[in-house]
């Protein structure tokens, strides 16, 4: 069982930055794959940014990409989420999300655990 914590949202002008947090509980974080997601008011849920067990390897949606940096730290149990050049398009809450798979996810029906969300709001 994993328990997921985000934190680190806010309201931030165009063009500013904002890093989520995600603390996670559990011996069994290093060996779970954590990815972020969003979800806009009216919208489905969309990937974000995923990471591999290691932190090796990384992934990212193509309107992140280039602005949005995902990390882990297995010592500290987190992934952070640094968001950098933010748009009004970025608004959402912002969910964790840990998958047991061996394979990073793009898609948050692979994922098994979820967080309650942080608020981000990007005014113009």
């Amino acid at each position: 069982q994993v328990q997921l914590v985000e934190s680190g949202g806010g309201l931030v002008q165009a063009g500013g930055s904002l890093r989520l947090s995600c603390a996670a509980s559990g011996r069994t974080f290093r060996n779970n794959a954590m990815g972020w997601f969003r979800q806009a008011p009216g919208k489905e849920r969309e990937f974000a940014a995923a990471i591999s067990r290691s932190g090796v390897s990384t992934y990212y949606a193509d309107s992140v990409k280039g602005r949005f940096t995902i990390s882990r730290d297995n010592g500290k149990n987190a992934v952070l989420l640094q968001m950098n050049s933010l748009k009004p398009e970025d608004t959402a809450v912002y969910y964790c999300a840990a998958s047991t798979r061996t394979v990073v996810a793009v898609t948050g029906t692979k994922y098994d655990y979820w967080g309650q969300g942080t608020q981000v709001t990007v005014s113009s």
